[in-house]
């Protein structure tokens, strides 16, 4: 595909837009700095885009379209990049329109407006000034959209839900180049629609975050030895079906592997409680874990912000990763038996250079759910009659292009062989959250076959030209 007139004509109804050329070294550098994962960097546009305003991005789509029917072009939609499955944010010889220029944070009336472009960070520095917080990204460095769009994870999640059920607007450019916002009183059907369903209905340029107070929290990382790892994960299940459970906490428990800490692997667990008790009774079991690795403690009173910037840490640059994951119900013997297969699957790759890799185990309590459903809804397909279920993803890292397809093969493997042994066991949830996930997997089509009708017929109405499933091949497609 000879996409030179298209990015003639792009430039030309985008005078005041930076246009980056493959073949210069900047545009080398933007591609690399752009995403977490070597996986996407490697891939290489023709050119990147980088608009400032929601106008821009309209007449982007304006000029683009004609060249996507006529099957001359495509393109890519990023913000932040953190997400690591290879071409779900980038394009090989297409165009990426990049949306790291659009910036803006706002805070008033209940609502954080927070433009595409930015990262959580900024948005938690300036929502801990006012006494506030909101459902976001744990990672400082996380962009909004990948999350908004996806479900997302938070540190309130038990009490406050998925990020996207948080989202009360979304301002979107569409197929058309219309700017519209998707609301509950306005394009309902395309707001519940874009919570969960991912790139596949326009450039959201803007997102309307609810707030709440949120003084100081308590909360951290704690290591400890492997050892103990399956008590910790019968307290986990434990503290799930307590019918009594606080909502207040979030809780995250990994087995993981890396050379620096020897040939074994290491357990940790990461523990927040939302409100500013310190050293609070529900975490005990979990921070109380026995025998840690002392100074790798991190459990302190914090504001969110300087949760989020622990959480981000410090991914080398063009580090290859990829995420993978399945959910089961709360069940121990189910989560042991991963833990086992998980273990067996990196034994042969251990010496793989600088591989560091996690089985992480994220519960969804049934509260969280439950305030899923009476935020509007979303398109995941997680009824609350489900109970406490637990996300087990699969986190990898590794230095070198020649190991990924023995790194990747190795977990896919044991990816599918923890789904057939929790399905063995009556165990397993028919639900792939699409954040975590790689190219391999549908999480679209985890959501069920009634969402995913619903999810196709908002796009033909929204979308009636499939300018989001032809122009944009990247992530998760609807048909």
């Amino acid at each position: 595909m000879d996409v030179s007139k298209v990015i003639e004509a792009l430039q030309q109804a985008l005078p005041e837009v930076k246009f980056t050329l493959r073949g210069t070294k900047e545009h080398e550098a933007l591609n690399r700095a752009t995403y977490q994962s070597a996986l996407q960097s490697d891939i290489v546009p023709a050119c990147i885009i980088q608009p400032k305003t929601k106008e821009e991005v309209s007449t982007f789509i304006k000029t683009i379209k004609p060249f996507i029917l006529a099957g001359e072009a495509a393109f890519a939609i990023v913000g932040g990049g953190r997400q690591p499955a290879p071409g779900c944010s980038n394009i090989k010889d297409g165009i990426t329109l990049n949306l790291g220029l659009l910036n803006g944070i706002e805070i008033k009336d209940g609502l954080v407006s927070i433009a595409a472009g930015e990262t959580w960070g900024p948005v938690y520095d300036k929502l801990v000034e006012q006494g506030l917080g909101c459902s976001g990204s744990r990672s400082g460095k996380g962009g909004i959209g990948g999350l908004a769009l996806s479900g997302g994870l938070s540190f309130f999640s038990t009490r406050e839900g998925f990020i996207c059920d948080d989202v009360l607007n979304y301002e979107i450019v569409l197929g058309s180049g219309e700017v519209a916002n998707a609301n509950a009183d306005e394009n309902a059907d395309l707001w519940k629609a874009l919570r969960g369903g991912g790139n596949n209905f326009g450039v959201v340029t803007r997102y309307d975050v609810r707030t709440f107070k949120q003084g100081p929290l308590w909360g951290g990382a704690l290591y400890y030895f492997n050892p103990s790892f399956p008590s910790q994960v019968e307290a986990l299940v434990h503290e799930l079906q307590k019918p009594d459970a606080t909502v207040d906490t979030h809780l995250m428990m990994s087995l993981g592997y890396t050379a620096m800490f020897g040939p074994e692997t290491v357990a940790m667990n990461q523990l927040y409680y939302a409100q500013g008790v310190e050293k609070p009774p529900a975490l005990d079991i979990f921070a109380n874990v026995e025998p840690q690795i002392d100074n790798l403690n991190t459990m302190r009173m914090m504001n969110l912000a300087e949760a989020s910037r622990e959480q981000a840490g410090d991914i080398p640059p063009s580090q290859r990763s990829a995420y993978m994951n399945l959910h089961v119900k709360a069940d121990v013997d189910t989560l042991l038996a991963g833990t086992e297969i998980w273990k067996t699957a990196l034994e042969p790759i251990k010496d793989r250079e600088g591989l560091i890799c996690s089985y992480t185990l994220q519960p969804y309590a049934r509260s969280q759910l439950e305030a899923s459903a009476k935020k509007g809804g979303n398109s995941l397909g997680l009824d609350p009659s489900l109970g406490s279920i637990v996300s087990v993803a699969f986190l990898m890292y590794w230095n070198l292009e020649s190991d990924d397809e023995k790194i990747l093969g190795a977990f896919k493997g044991a990816l599918e062989k923890m789904k057939e042994d929790a399905s063995s066991r009556g165990k397993l949830i028919d639900f792939t959250y699409l954040n975590y996930s790689f190219n391999f997997q549908d999480p679209i089509g985890s959501y069920g076959a009634e969402n995913k009708k619903e999810l196709q017929r908002v796009s033909k109405k929204f979308d009636p030209e499939g300018i989001f499933q032809k122009g944009v091949p990247g992530g998760w497609k609807l048909f």
